[in-house]
């Protein structure tokens, strides 16, 4: 853990770190969304495996906060990012988790109904399916010009750190 913190500080281990329960939680949800149908996923078992690792994780949480940490800069350190960094990074978070949104739904609708209502030429599936293009087009556009604007600011805060004015 000591090298983790280390390496990304806090808030980055702590990020890190939080797969552990996010992962089980996601597989809950979507088992909680298909078991009704199909009788095949035990939503109760991902969801009980989540909260345990749930658990972990605040005990995780307490460790990485005892740990100590050498000064340094670091690119996920809420202490050390701009305010400009901060933005973008939350505008990455944003357009990142729009994106498995999309890519969630995507994997647990039935998509055979579209293609002959496409086929139909009515004009509302064909508006359906190109919100769904444009949703797609703008969190993965959004996704490239916060990670660049991130980026720039990151190298912007080290630079004045490493050169004082």
């Amino acid at each position: 853990m000591t090298r983790l913190v280390d390496h990304y500080g806090r808030t980055g281990a702590a990020a890190i770190t939080s797969v552990i329960w996010a992962l089980p939680m996601a597989a809950w949800a979507g088992s909680s969304d298909l078991s009704p149908i199909d009788q095949t996923a035990y939503p109760k078992m991902a969801l009980a495996i989540g909260l345990v690792m749930l658990v972990i994780w605040f005990a995780l949480l307490a460790w990485i906060a005892r740990t100590p940490v050498a000064l340094r800069q670091r690119r996920l350190d809420l202490t050390q990012m701009s305010q400009a960094e901060k933005r973008w990074t939350l505008g990455l978070i944003a357009f990142g988790a729009g994106l498995i949104a999309w890519l969630n739904a995507a994997a647990t609708v039935d998509w055979a109904p579209l293609g002959p209502a496409l086929a139909s030429g009515k004009p509302g599936p064909i508006l359906f399916a190109s919100a769904l293009a444009i949703f797609l087009a703008a969190m993965l556009a959004g996704i490239a010009v916060s990670w660049r604007k991130s980026r720039q600011a990151f190298m912007k805060r080290t630079s004045a750190s490493t050169h004082p004015v």
